[in-house]
């Protein structure tokens, strides 16, 4: 047998062997919660098109959760009202699968291209990784809509604005549409100077946004007055599963939480994020902005449930993605690799839920926030790659923290891409 179809053969095997332990692991470790927020959006959709009631009226039944996401999601969701609902599963599932794929495509494959791995190899191997990743299983367990929004926002950072194209901002337009929290990336534009897709992403959130309301006048009259406000329909603050700055000031006092040192703490985790935002973009690395985004959004949004940490995952594509442009033998290589791997090994254990009945004293503290930590950790030390363009000045101006201190020496094919030594940091 000829030695690249032995190659190919063990790959293949290789992949289907890693399948199989993510499967026995999901079979043990993954919490089956029964599409919960799917039954809650296929009920509220139910109750609003077949029986007549107001779509943010519905709770389900014996809980206090109903539809939260504004008038522009119940539009692009009512086709689901008219499904069956194995169908409506079968939608939702194949929505996160395919959105996730084309996503960590577009991260890895540069990756895999760089370091001269086999492409689909890669990305089968990183999708099988992502498989076992809670926040992605919670997801997809959950029936949310989380990958889509990172999907529509990567769209944009990604693909769109880097190529100049003039729709850039649209994505992110429709993402804050559906759902508030991504608006984040308008206020990310903005700081990086980015003024015209600000203004796409700012018209396209308002023009389809006034749609909805101009065709569903009562639920956006009844979502911008009322339900926007009413916080007792997303959930207790202190649960363990709300994986933000917010969770853990009211985990520290679940029935008093400090909202001035909630603020506090926002306002300085958002200097940090402006600060390396305009880092990563003033050295061309638009997925780096993206990532740390992402992870800030996940600290300053009140509620973080564990699903919505899909938004790391970028991030620690990226860790990777450094760590392989590192020198092979340094020990930038190893710390950066070694911050990937236990970031992502936390990220699939369900460490927070050992303390989801009690969060109390110093254990607690650091245990029941334990994704918390690896969210700030990514904002304030992920790399930002100042050598895809060949120039550290921007970065080293900024003086923006790394996970290690240069070797100063760049990795192998990069040193001459612009007829000069590069650095890497």
């Amino acid at each position: 047998m000829a030695q690249g179809a032995r190659r190919t053969l063990g790959q293949v095997g290789g992949v289907v062997g890693l399948a199989v332990a993510v499967a026995l692991f999901l079979s043990m470790a993954a919490v089956r919660h029964g599409f919960f927020d799917l039954k809650v959006y296929y009920g509220a959709l139910t109750w609003w098109v077949h029986d007549g009631g107001e779509i943010y009226d519905y709770l389900k039944p014996g809980t206090q959760y109903g539809f939260t996401y504004p008038p522009f999601a119940a539009l692009v969701m009512l086709p689901m009202a008219y499904l069956p609902w194995s169908a409506a599963i079968v939608v939702s599932v194949l929505a996160s699968v395919t959105t996730t794929a084309l996503l960590i495509w577009w991260l890895v494959d540069p990756i895999a291209r760089r370091a001269g791995w086999t492409r689909w190899y890669t990305l089968a191997v990183a999708l099988c990784l992502v498989a076992a990743f809670e926040p992605m299983r919670e997801t997809v367990n959950f029936g949310q809509v989380n990958t889509l929004l990172l999907f529509l926002v990567a769209v944009d950072l990604l693909r769109l604005l880097p190529a100049g194209n003039r729709w850039a901002g649209a994505g992110i337009g429709l993402a804050t549409a559906i759902k508030l929290t991504p608006g984040i990336f308008i206020v990310y534009l903005l700081v990086t100077g980015r003024w015209r897709a600000a203004l796409t992403a700012s018209g396209t959130a308002a023009a389809v946004t006034l749609l909805a309301g101009a065709l569903f006048p009562d639920a956006s009259r009844e979502f911008w007055t009322e339900a926007l406000w009413n916080t007792g329909r997303v959930g207790e603050l202190a649960f363990v599963s709300n994986q933000s700055l917010r969770g853990v000031v009211a985990r520290l006092d679940p029935e008093h939480p400090n909202t001035l040192a909630w603020l506090l703490l926002v306002l300085g985790t958002l200097a940090l994020w402006a600060w390396r935002s305009r880092a990563a973009v003033a050295a061309g690395d638009e997925a780096t902005g993206l990532a740390l985004t992402g992870a800030v959004m996940c600290l300053v949004s009140p509620v973080t449930w564990v699903h919505h940490l899909v938004w790391l995952l970028p991030a620690l594509i990226l860790l990777v993605d450094n760590a392989m442009a590192a020198p092979a033998e340094g020990r930038r290589r190893r710390v950066l690799l070694a911050a990937a791997f236990v970031g992502y090994v936390l990220l699939i254990s369900r460490t927070v839920w050992a303390w989801e009945k009690d969060f109390s004293g110093f254990d607690g503290f650091l245990g029941s926030n334990a994704y918390v930590w690896i969210s700030l950790a990514l904002l304030a030390f992920l790399p930002v790659r100042h050598w895809l363009t060949g120039s550290g000045s921007a970065v080293e101006a900024a003086g923006v923290p790394q996970l290690d201190q240069p070797d100063g020496r760049a990795p192998a094919g990069q040193r001459h891409r612009v007829g000069r030594p590069l650095t890497v940091r």
